[in-house]
Parts: C-alpha cells; sequence; structure tokens
C-alpha cells in the first residue's frame, strides 16, 4: 500500500525535468557517483525525478529555491536508497533551506533532573515524521568540506523509521539485529575512548555525540570515503553494506 501511494503521489504532477547540466553538477559532488554503472545511473535519475516530484522545498530567511539546488539535494538523498525504494522516505514531505548555518534553541534535562535552554548553529536538523532543514551553504560545499550534511541527515531519516533515531534503523530480513548492535556498539566505543585520548581520528568525532549520531557520519563515510571506513571499522562497512545494499569501495576499485 506504501507503494501504491508513492506512485499515486508521483503521478499527480509531472515529474520535473532534470537538465544534463544540473544532473553533472550533482554527481561530480559525489565520485561513487560518477562510478555507479550506467543502469544503476539511470535508476539513481528516475528515482530522483519521482523525489522531486513528491518532495516540497521551501527557502527560508530569503533563500532562493533553483532548479540547481533540487537537483543537489535530491540526489543526495536517493543514494542511500537507491537500492531500498522511495517509500523509506513517505513519512514526510518537506525540505527547508537556509542559506547558511541556522540557529536553534532546545531543552533538555541534566543528570540531577535539572532543565537547561540551550541556542546553537546547525547545518542541518531532521524531525521525526517532519521535515528535513539544510543549510545550502554546507549542502554546496559538498565534498570540499569532507562531509556531506544531505547524507547525514536523511540517514537520521533513515533511522527514524525504526520510531526513534537510535542508531538502528529497520534491518532487512536476514540481517542480525544483535550482530548490528555488538559491531557499532564496538565501533562507538573504540572511536570514544580514541577522540577522549586525544588522538586525530580519520572519522568525525562528532559520532562520538551519540549512536544515532554515529549512524549518521558512518553513513556519510560509507558514500564518500568508502575505504577508508573499512579500513577503520570492517564490522561496521559490512552491516552498513547490507543494509544500503550497495559496496562503495568496491564500485570505486577498492575490491
Amino acid at each position: 500500500m506504501r507503494r501504491v501511494l508513492e506512485w499515486l503521489r508521483f503521478w499527480r504532477r509531472p515529474p520535473p525535468e532534470i537538465t544534463a547540466a544540473d544532473w553533472r553538477s550533482a554527481l561530480r559532488q559525489i565520485p561513487y557517483c560518477l562510478t555507479l554503472p550506467p543502469a544503476d545511473r539511470e535508476r539513481l535519475r528516475t528515482l530522483v525525478a519521482g523525489f522531486l516530484a513528491t518532495k516540497t522545498f521551501e527557502g527560508a530567511a530569503g533563500q532562493p529555491i533553483t532548479d540547481r539546488l533540487r537537483c543537489l539535494i535530491a540526489l543526495q538523498a536517493c543514494l542511500p536508497i537507491l537500492n531500498l525504494g522511495l517509500d523509506w522516505y513517505d513519512d514526510f514531505a518537506g525540505i527547508v533551506v537556509y542559506p547558511g548555518d541556522f540557529r536553534v534553541r532546545h531543552r533538555y534535562l541534566d543528570e540531577h533532573g535539572v532543565e537547561h535552554e540551550e541556542t546553537e548553529d546547525r547545518a542541518g536538523e531532521s524531525w521525526e515524521r517532519g521535515p528535513v532543514i539544510l543549510s545550502w551553504q554546507a549542502v554546496a560545499a559538498g565534498r570540499d568540506a569532507g562531509q556531506n550534511v544531505v547524507l547525514h541527515e536523511f540517514a537520521h531519516k533513515l533511522d527514524m523509521q525504526s520510531g526513534v533515531a537510535d542508531g538502528c534503523p529497520p534491518l532487512h530480513r536476514g540481517m542480525d539485529a544483535r550482530a548490528w548492535q555488538a559491531d557499532f556498539h564496538a565501533a562507538y566505543d573504540d572511536l570514544c575512548a580514541r577522540v577522549d585520548r586525544g588522538e586525530d581520528t580519520l572519522i568525525d568525532p562528532y559520532a562520538g555525540e551519540s549512536p544515532a549520531e554515529f549512524f549518521a557520519v558512518m553513513s556519510e563515510v560509507f558514500f564518500l570515503e568508502p575505504r577508508t571506513l573499512r579500513a577503520e571499522y570492517p564490522r561496521v562497512y559490512v552491516q552498513l553494506r547490507a543494509f544500503y545494499r550497495q559496496d562503495p569501495a568496491a564500485v570505486l576499485g577498492g575490491g
């Protein structure tokens, strides 16, 4: 039923045109995309067209929404679901784009039960069953920044499909949840220990903020620097290869 509703939404309006220039520009942001087999790139383009037809883009703080912006964000959002399907994103419709980092305010309780309020600047944010919010400056920086805010935030969206962002999205049939937890927890504990010792790590230390952030950062590295992830945390790489049903290290020539 979810897939039927997805295609009903798709056919409600014609998919927007994706120009050759915008498509080439978007592909260049992630080297893995350029090395995909032609059939996979064509499937990705079809998926992007479906995404653009079913999602709305809204500019905030004066940010214009251009075809290039929409194509770039859509391609990076769809790459993780290339072999999963657009229905993994059927719980939300909106993407909000700011020109740069945006300020958010949140409350939390400390270990003593005292409530605190903090304000911080962010480049991206995902709301459960709500929009994805992005900084266009961060999106456009892409590979030059060594990170990818779109991959990161949409990994959170996949994680939330289990009901809460906890570092474990709904796993496919045949995947072992206990093995997933064991492999991710071991890698998470190792990274946190290395960061605490002051080591320079090849993985962004922000991954140590929580298991949810660890999954999102590992997903970024999986698509951006897959051979680094496979060398640093091979068991995590194997788990993500099974979840995303892709093998970027092999496609990039890493064996």
